[in-house]
């Protein structure tokens, strides 16, 4: 049974893997934005922000771009979810000897994918804009791990988006919020800088943490305990989302 639902997630992932090949726009467009960004920040803004540290501040604001990069991707995943779902392709799969699930996963593996790509191509700009780092091959690694683990789990929102919309604004629309959350948390500017309600959701929302746990690790840097927040709140997400994605799935095809 495992063997079944891995080879139908696998050949579902190839088929959503091509469509984003034949229109490789999609890449593009979700990097444009965060590129935007940096540029704005850095060479308009960033003169004026004071950090507390002596480090550029491209190396300061890098993490929360490369958040707000894949807040940006997974609308595209609601997106594409549904007009899967309107198109009648779920009606046509499940008439066919298939993994009920393996259709989720391989719009799920799909954003993960385009999403890390999309984020390459954002840190690739960075490079050429002064971002450098004495982060380890482990430390990379570490990274890749947390910001994959943050597309997964917003990925899964966008799947319960994708299922529950009514229109196709409304599938991906619902990352707006998210997209913004990263200019309320450490991202951009030192949250003792902000007002104290603003300071305190600043530093107890899970982008904070998961900024600070990337900035750390970039900068070769004790991640201390907020690599277990950042990690608890990605998984909590994730769970979450989950289930809450397959509830709403199954009811729609029963």
């Amino acid at each position: 049974m495992t063997t079944h639902v891995l080879s139908d997630t696998r050949i579902l992932t190839g088929r959503s893997l091509t469509h984003i090949l034949r229109s490789p726009d999609t890449i593009i467009t979700t990097a444009v934005t965060p590129i935007a960004l940096m540029l704005l920040f850095v060479y308009v803004l960033g003169g004026a922000i004071n950090t507390g540290s002596d480090e550029s501040y491209i190396n300061y604001m890098l993490p929360g771009i490369l958040l707000i990069t894949i807040a940006s991707g997974i609308a595209y995943t609601a997106y594409r979810l549904f007009l899967d779902l309107q198109g009648g392709i779920f009606e046509r799969f499940q008439s066919m000897p298939i993994a009920r699930s393996s259709v989720l996963w391989a719009h799920v593996l799909t954003s993960v994918v385009s999403n890390l790509v999309s984020v390459a191509i954002v840190i690739g700009v960075a490079l050429i804009m002064g971002f450098r780092t004495g982060a380890s091959v482990g430390a990379w690694l570490a990274v890749a791990g947390i910001l994959a683990l943050f597309t997964l789990a917003l990925t899964w929102l966008a799947v319960v988006a994708g299922l529950s919309a009514k229109t196709v604004d409304g599938a991906s629309a619902f990352s707006y919020p998210l997209i913004f959350l990263p200019f309320i948390s450490s991202a951009f500017v030192p949250t003792d800088t902000m007002p104290a309600p603003v300071a305190w959701f600043a530093e107890n929302q899970p982008v904070t943490s998961i900024v600070n746990s990337t900035r750390a690790l970039f900068a070769g840097e004790p991640v201390g305990s907020e690599i277990w927040v950042a990690l608890a709140w990605l998984v909590g997400i994730l769970v979450v989302a989950y289930v809450w994605a397959m509830s709403i799935y199954r009811r729609k095809i029963s």
